[in-house]
């Protein structure tokens, strides 16, 4: 919608220099207590979220379409625009309007996408939100992708043969919110097509050229670079695929938060060849984590193995099912440490019992390095850090060599559990406008300002029952609102015993309202010290958050060997619920099952109800098997249990059969 600047107010003037700024963007305007939206955008806004479509004066010869929504409710307004695929800046009042004359100033704070989110109301707890960069350079391509409200960062480059089928492959293994790419990405536009076509969901747009930069210190004076095993990688120099779309999706990440990303301070750089090949037909076709037809988790593999109690571990397992393992070592570490819990009934069953108490301390961090964590974010994080030093202890004589690894890795985080504990009260409220948050004893100054606002009210409930023995008035009453403060009111009936030295402030259908100048003094003294105590508050809890934050890293490691027991001790329980073997696991590609069941048929079915069957194939005269029979005689069921059983093996699960050796895949 064309409009001329030049005749617009000076409000609109400012809306319109922002929108130019931000084309690409829906621009959420704050005026007063909503945000705004205004001529293409308010048309917009108004069809996909079903409101008002009004109009504002703004200097034109009519009126400037205007939809609004209200500043408190926004996030779920926001969160349907984001989950069509549209971006969201956010405009915010930058001065107190109170305090400014003019206009007030306004700026953009953030620019909310769909793999931008970090709001916990459009997250799913169980599920990462990934963000993909896609940086092609003639056949070959570079990725890199990030969860923005865990942290996670990991990097990879694609040189194969068949590196477009590699990549749909890796699109599909972290199944993105969003991609972003250079232009020779999006200028091939058959392969953009096929992407589209196999992923309808995921939000893809052009990045711009200079955040695709092949400049490596950008990268390496921010983050420490590991690799799949934690281990230092140091070869990134001869990796230009993924210096450049490592450092797009930082810059697009930074320009779409403005704010402190202290919490992504790692990338893991990894090989696609490290995990089993799994094409996006064998992921969809083996319903591993949502079914073919609805996109459902139950009945899928997940869904058979998910017993997690957090959501950190979940969002984990997920990862392992999608990332199966082709290293033997690895496989059988995390084998023997199932083995151990599933065999020690009590150790498994104290250590469930502790993680039902640990809420999601990776999100939780974020929301601390993001500074958009509230005071009950905090009571949430220190009720988490209580359970710590309990499955620490728990751990203690574990034998196998990755539950001493978890063990070691568990911060207990003392520290910040008794700064939270001497700080923020046990029950606060859900923001920090009105204070009341910070715990008595922790600012001698807050306590003096909250101790004269108390004292304050004591004062008012005396004046109250003084002035009614005083006047005879039976019905008096003093009473606050926000636009004439306190008041002594009166009903009609007795307005005939009010003293002289009562000011009429307000005439009711019922009565009156009056002020006294004792009134008048008092008044500004409560309001004055509860003013400043909510002040003062705030500042001690963004003191208190940021010390949070400096320990990002200690909460990320333990969040880390939390998701990891929280998943093992689900391998766990699902084996002995559900009489799994350990299976063995070989080099030599054999696979030799025993009394195989299919794993989401049998939950299904329930036990003994699945019939039982055998597979074995080697690298030598059994490389294939003909399997014959009429439709719907269980052919493809059987298949599908093969390859299930094999992936659960190469995840560290144990697998439904009464004996397994699996050659990895």
């Amino acid at each position: 919608m064309q409009v001329d600047k030049s005749k617009c107010s000076p409000m609109m003037q400012n809306y319109i220099e922002t929108k130019e700024q931000y084309q690409d963007c829906i621009l959420f305007y704050r005026l007063g207590d909503f945000y705004e939206m205004f001529f293409d955008d308010a048309i917009l806004v108004s069809r996909e979220l079903e409101i008002t479509l009004t109009g504002k004066d703004c200097g034109l010869e009519e009126r400037a379409p205007m939809a609004g929504v209200p500043f408190h409710a926004a996030e779920n307004y926001i969160a349907k625009l984001v989950s069509k695929g549209y971006k969201v800046a956010i405009c915010e009042q930058l001065e107190d309007p109170k305090t400014t004359k003019g206009i007030v100033k306004r700026g953009v704070i953030k620019i909310v996408t769909p793999g931008t989110v970090v709001e916990s109301n459009m997250l799913e707890e169980r599920k990462n939100n990934y963000i993909m960069a896609i940086y092609k350079a003639g056949l070959y391509f570079g990725i890199a992708i990030s969860d923005i409200s865990t942290g996670e960062f990991y990097s990879s480059s694609i040189k194969e043969n068949n590196n477009f089928s590699l990549l749909l492959d890796e699109i599909s293994r972290y199944n993105p919110a969003e991609i972003i790419t250079n232009k020779m990405m999006m200028d091939s536009t058959e392969e953009i097509s096929k992407i589209k076509t196999r992923f309808p969901n995921v939000y893809i747009t052009l990045a711009k050229e200079e955040y695709f930069s092949e400049d490596i210190s950008k990268i390496q004076n921010t983050f420490v670079l590991v690799d799949s095993k934690g281990n230092e990688f140091t070869e990134i120099k001869q990796n230009l695929l993924a210096i450049c779309s490592i450092n797009a999706l930082k810059e697009y990440i930074e320009k779409t938060q403005m704010t402190d990303l202290s919490h992504i301070n790692k990338i893991v750089i990894y090989s696609v060849s490290k995990y089993m090949s799994l094409d996006i037909n064998a992921r969809r076709n083996l319903e591993i984590t949502e079914k073919l037809r609805d996109k459902s988790k139950k009945g899928t593999l997940l869904w058979v193995l998910d017993k997690t109690s957090t959501s950190m571990g979940g969002r984990l397992l997920r990862r392992w099912l999608n990332d199966p393992l082709i290293d033997e070592n690895e496989i059988n570490k995390r084998l023997d440490a199932v083995e151990e819990l599933k065999n020690n009934i009590i150790l498994r069953g104290d250590i469930i019992e502790s993680l039902k108490k640990v809420y999601d301390i990776e999100r939780l961090a974020g929301k601390m390095a993001y500074g958009n964590a509230t005071p009950r974010d905090m009571i949430t994080l220190k009720n988490s850090l209580t359970k710590l030093p309990e499955i620490k202890a728990v751990l203690s004589d574990v034998q196998s060599n990755y539950l001493k690894e978890i063990y070691l890795k568990i911060d207990e985080l003392q520290d910040i559990f008794k700064l939270i504990d001497i700080s923020i009260v046990d029950d606060p409220p859900m923001n920090t406008k009105d204070g009341g948050y910070i715990k008595l004893g922790f600012s001698e100054e807050i306590d003096t300002l909250k101790n004269a606002t108390q004292n304050g009210k004591s004062w008012l409930m005396k004046l109250e029952a003084d002035e009614k023995e005083k006047t005879g008035i039976k019905s008096l009453k003093v009473g606050f609102n926000k636009v004439f403060g306190y008041y002594i009111e009166v009903t009609n009936s007795y307005k005939n015993m009010v003293p002289d030295n009562y000011i009429r402030k307000q005439t009711l259908t019922n009565g009156e309202r009056y002020i006294t100048e004792e009134l008048k003094i008092k008044e500004n003294q409560i309001l004055g010290a509860e003013e400043k105590a909510i002040k003062l508050e705030l500042e001690a809890f963004r003191t208190i958050r940021e010390e949070i934050s400096r320990n990002i890293k200690r909460l990320q490691r333990t969040a880390e060997a939390i998701s990891c027991l929280d998943v093992l001790s689900s391998f766990a329980k699902v084996a002995e619920d559900m009489n799994y073997c350990k299976p063995l696991i070989n080099k030599e590609g054999i696979i030799d099952i025993k009394d195989g069941r299919h794993p989401v048929i049998e939950k299904m079915l329930g036990a003994g109800e699945f019939i039982p069957n055998d597979t074995y194939l080697d690298e030598n005269l059994n490389r294939l098997s003909i399997i014959t029979g009429p439709n719907m005689a269980g052919k493809s069921t059987y298949m599908r249990q093969v390859a299930l059983i094999t992936l659960m093996a190469q995840v560290g699960s144990f697998v439904p059969a009464s004996s397994a050796t699996i050659g990895v895949v």
